[in-house]
Order: C-alpha cells, then structure tokens, then sequence
C-alpha cells in the first residue's frame, strides 16, 4: 500500500491509498480514524475518487468524528 495524494482539511488530515484494485481514503482527527474503501472499476482513477470526496461527504465523516469522540469521552 502506497500513499498516492493528500486532500487538505483544515481539521481533519486526509490520505489516499492505493493498492492493488483498490483506493483507500483514511481520515484523521486526534486519535481516531475512519477509512473508506473504493474499487478501481468504481471510481476509475485517482481524480475519479477525488471527485466523489466531495465537501459534503467530508463534514459528514466530521460530525461522525464529533460522535466517535462523545462516545469515547462517555466511558
């Protein structure tokens, strides 16, 4: 697996992968993380991903990261 382009967030660190048919998307906030996985023949290149990562999927995964932290700061 080789990192292959960053998306610049300014909260959120954003790295893409490929490896063999595959993309892989990783988000980073703090100590969390949450990855995405997409087949080649989906999404047919790396500017074909770039497209689908789109400003409204990113504050989605945000918010997500705010409930992942209130869920870790519950226990």
């Amino acid at each position: 697996m080789r990192i292959v382009d960053t998306i610049p967030h300014q909260s959120l660190t954003i790295s893409i992968f490929q490896m063999n048919d595959k993309f892989q998307v990783k988000f980073e906030a703090g100590p969390m993380e949450q990855t995405f996985k997409f087949l080649m023949e989906d999404v047919k290149s790396l500017e074909g991903l770039k497209q689908k990562i789109t400003p409204e999927f990113i504050e989605t995964t945000r918010v997500r990261f705010n409930e992942m932290f209130l869920s870790m700061k519950a226990l």
